[in-house]
């Protein structure tokens, strides 16, 4: 499936990335002398995504000074949250920029992978498989035992159907990338107001229509400094 829209989460503020977070938003933290927002969005126009939407608290200006620069996309919208809403509460937040009946990517802004040669990647993976039929979400993981830079946690584990039940204990086969596809139907059922995007996640594994995507690339859980360190040193 064609997916034409990205919204990208960029509005947290990064507490655990301090002192690189007091002047930054997260995701214009440097990899390798990049934002991180740079290798989401190279990847989102890779897959031909022409519209793209990004949230802002921690920091906006800077969030907004460096879309001013981004090119592209058919449309850049930017959606600046005087509270900082979570992820569930900035997604309703940006509703009005979201496609009414079409899928969208929904990535953590801080998301940071690498698609191997010679392989699907991450987000051809998720579109490739996301069916509007059966899925409401459709998360991208990865398995717990291939985070040896960064720390894994154990978010989830996955049924032969790839249905997703999430490990209560964090003790799951799987970790949760912050990168998924959403059907806007999801939307309907939203409040307003401060909360997690977790509620959602854990409503459609209730109703069955929670699937997940094993990627076979390497993502990386940056947190912190030492996270960045960690990750540059191996992309040497």
């Amino acid at each position: 499936m064609k997916i034409d829209t990205a919204f990208v989460l960029a509005a947290g503020k990064g507490t655990r990335m301090a002192p690189l977070t007091d002047s930054l938003p997260k995701p214009l933290v440097s990899l390798n002398d990049r934002p991180l927002l740079d290798y989401i969005f190279d990847y989102l126009k890779a897959e031909d995504v022409q519209h793209l939407i990004v949230n802002a608290h921690h920091l906006p200006d800077k969030i907004s000074q460096y879309l001013d620069g981004v090119s592209g996309f058919t449309s850049v919208d930017f959606v600046q949250e005087p509270v900082l809403l979570e992820t569930g509460g900035g997604l309703k937040n940006a509703a009005q920029f979201l496609p009414k009946n079409a899928p969208f990517f929904m990535i953590n802004g801080d998301a940071f992978w690498v698609d191997k040669d010679g392989t699907m990647g991450a987000l051809a993976a998720l579109s490739n498989t996301f069916d509007a039929n059966d899925m409401d979400i459709l998360l991208l993981l990865i398995p717990v035992l291939r985070m040896t830079l960064t720390q894994g946690v154990g978010d989830y584990d996955i049924a032969a159907d790839g249905r997703l039940i999430r490990a209560q204990d964090k003790t799951g086969d799987l970790m949760f990338t912050g990168i998924r596809i959403v059907h806007p139907r999801i939307l309907e059922s939203m409040p307003d107001g401060v909360y997690s995007f977790l509620q959602q996640m854990d409503a459609a594994e209730e109703s069955g229509r929670l699937y997940g995507v094993v990627y076979d690339g390497d993502w990386h859980h940056i947190s912190t400094p030492e996270d960045v360190d960690n990750v540059e040193k191996s992309l040497v």
